[in-house]
């Protein structure tokens, strides 16, 4: 391949890729300052190799690139911990750290020395020893009570399962699991064909708490030693001494330290080498070093005052906005979504973030087709950084969100009141917007739950029994017979009839929660695509848009329903009370591969009816007669235009008797 075989934007963009990561490089290893964070230069560098080892001509010299057990068991016991696991306070500067240390100097530990060591990624869990034997391993649990995970925990290879040490020992650690470990891990899964696994942290904390060893035993886990609770030494350093004396791997990167500029030194030290560190790490540990001190310091709520956790900045990846859809949630609030091509984030793929407001969008001025900087507020949120403009494409026009709005939704009106960065839908109401949805989630074509009319569903929302759909699978039939409405037997039918809704077909479920443009038949299509509610919620734009039937516009909604705050909390409430929607394969039914179209009034049954009749067999239902339609079933007063269009595409025009009988009810 030439270079003149490359589409001009990748060469483009290469360029810009590269002139970008070179400025990045001069200012940080030449000048000692840094433009953008590791991570997000990290993830720029990521997406130049693989353009080039798509495109090899692209490659020259001076690219950034071309630089140098046991039985399983039925459960787990429950035990106490002799001392609690604690848990840490986080800091997040050095100003919190001058707060903790100048907190506890009041209450008498003045310029004490520190003990300064990285934090671990994993599962917290107890080795107790007797006599030199290791008797049990336990995880933190609440702290006071965790469960016995003795025989996974002896499978891991750097555990000790017996020590130099007489009398009663206690070491506390973090199971994890090493990078590289994870990456040959997942290697494997690829090469059979399975899924992978989302992080190591996960998988260390599933590994262990599996009721068969040998599954932990499968898993490349370790244990790394950061406490030593017995016996008990003057200090945490005499501590990690004596850990590492007994055999038990430490992390090696602890250090002590007389004064907060020292630690916190070492601090931002570590923040630059803890990518190559061989497990994940999002902070380091201080504490006072003299364990006397600390333990007169004491324990406020569930952590110590003589340590806190440092946690260092999200991690930060950069990715290409590809759309933004605006979603309007239940109070009818406009919310602006950035869809972006997929990329890692804190050990989790991510595809959107929201961009709150209209205001936000310009303060940041964000723009379809800009690279960006992606990171996780709290590890959790994802969220939009900055914008890189060096990469920005030539074409690229400022966002208008009025009149996306009216793209978007042309059938509504929106209003910002004074003083409001929301645009909301012209006369939303919350109550009246929930009501409606729920009357659509229990109607005919959807779940199908009796008893939840439109009369009913204003009773239980405008008696505050219900503020959300999740809320109705926490109904119980004494609450429901408080309401006029309602009697005993209509109040315990009302509850069977919402609870027997908990496995729902997939079509359905993915018709009930109402996004906008999706019917029966597209939510059908969907599901017979995806096969899993998970998969749907995880697609990408891309993917959705490869689907027949699936448009700009359809494909737009689905992101923007599954990007949307309120409607994730319900899904995952939904999911918590049991909800779980089952895919049902209908392609090897009896009318698989035929559609059909109902006109008229049929005798046997009514039009929603014949609709999922044809579908459970594995037929399609539509409205309207194409030039695909195999059947126009005609029943009483049937509809001319109809009987039109079924005669110029060649649609074969059958009576209801014929129709029974392709149903196999004749």
């Amino acid at each position: 391949m030439t270079p003149t075989d490359v589409p001009n934007e990748v060469i483009e963009r290469v360029q810009k890729l590269r002139d970008l990561i070179n400025d990045y490089r001069y200012h940080y290893h030449v000048l000692d300052e840094s433009i953008m964070s590791e991570a997000a230069a990290d993830s720029l560098k990521h997406e130049l190799s693989q353009l080039e080892e798509k495109y090899p001509s692209l490659i020259t010299p001076d690219s950034p690139t071309q630089r140098v057990a046991g039985r399983a068991l039925d459960k787990f016991q429950k035990v106490a911990h002799a001392e609690r696991m604690i848990s840490l306070a986080d800091v997040f500067s050095e100003d919190e750290m001058r707060d903790w240390l100048d907190r506890i100097a009041k209450l008498g530990a003045v310029n004490p020395e520190l003990f300064v060591d990285i934090k671990m990624d994993g599962l917290a869990c107890a080795l107790i020893y007797e006599e030199g034997l290791l008797k049990q391993a336990i995880t933190r649990g609440d702290g006071r009570v965790g469960e016995d995970v003795t025989m996974n925990v002896r499978t891991i290879e750097n555990v000790p399962l017996s020590i130099a040490q007489e009398g009663h020992v206690e070491v506390r650690g973090e199971i994890v699991i090493f990078k590289k470990d994870f990456e040959n891990l997942n290697a494997k899964q690829r090469a059979a064909g399975k899924p992978e696994f989302a992080n190591p942290r996960n998988l260390a904390a599933g590994s262990i708490r599996q009721l068969d060893p040998k599954v932990a035993a499968s898993r490349p886990l370790k244990f790394m030693a950061y406490d030593m609770v017995s016996p008990d030494l003057d200090t945490n350093s005499h501590a990690y001494e004596k850990m590492k004396e007994l055999g038990f791997r430490i992390s090696g990167q602890q250090k002590i330290y007389h004064d907060l500029r020292g630690a916190m030194q070492f601090i931002y030290e570590l923040n630059k080498i803890r990518q190559n560190l061989p497990f994940n790490t999002d902070g380091a540990v201080i504490k006072v070093n003299d364990r006397k001190v600390y333990r007169a310091l004491g324990i406020v709520g569930k952590t110590p005052r003589a340590a806190v956790a440092f946690k260092y900045p999200a991690e930060e990846a950069t990715t290409i906005i590809r759309d933004i859809v605006i979603s309007i949630g239940r109070t009818g609030a406009a919310t602006p979504v950035a869809v972006f091509d997929p990329v890692q984030v804190a050990g989790t793929t991510v595809r959107h973030a929201s961009l709150h407001n209209a205001d936000e969008i310009a303060r940041l001025d964000v723009r379809i087709g800009d690279t960006v900087v992606i990171y996780k507020a709290g590890d959790i949120i994802p969220q939009v950084n900055r914008v890189l403009i060096e990469l920005r494409p030539e074409e690229s026009k400022p966002y208008n969100y009025e009149e996306a709005l009216h793209e978007q939704y042309p059938e509504l009106e929106f209003e910002r009141s004074a003083g409001e960065v929301v645009y909301r839908v012209k006369g939303s109401n919350a109550d009246e917007m929930l009501k409606r949805s729920i009357e659509y989630y229990a109607s005919k074509s959807a779940l199908n739950i009796e008893g939840l009319g439109e009369k009913n569903v204003e009773a239980l929302v405008d008696a505050g029994l219900v503020g959300s759909i999740a809320d109705l699978y926490l109904l119980t039939s004494g609450q429901i017979q408080e309401l006029d409405r309602f009697a005993e037997i209509s109040a315990h039918k009302l509850v069977d009839n919402i609870q027997a809704s908990k496995t729902p077909p997939l079509a359905r479920f993915i018709t009930a929660i109402g996004i906008r443009h999706i019917g029966s038949q597209t939510a059908i299509d969907l599901a017979a695509h995806f096969k899993s509610f998970d998969a749907l919620r995880d697609a990408a734009e891309a993917e959705l848009l490869e689907l027949p039937g699936i448009g700009k516009i359809v494909a737009e909604s689905i992101l923007a329903f599954f990007s949307d705050e309120d409607n994730l909390k319900m899904l995952d409430d939904l999911s918590t009370l049991g909800v779980t929607p089952i895919y049902e394969d209908t392609s090897g039914g009896r009318l698989s591969g035929l559609s059909f179209v109902v006109t008229g009034t049929l005798d046997s049954m009514g039009r929603d009816a014949a609709a999922e009749k044809i579908r459970a067999l594995g037929g399609e239902f539509h409205s309207s007669v194409v030039k695909s339609t195999k059947y126009l079933v005609a029943g009483h007063n049937t509809g001319k235009s109809k009987l039109d269009k079924a005669a110029k595409y060649g649609t074969e025009v059958i009576n209801e008797q014929r129709f029974l009988g392709l149903l196999g009810e004749k």
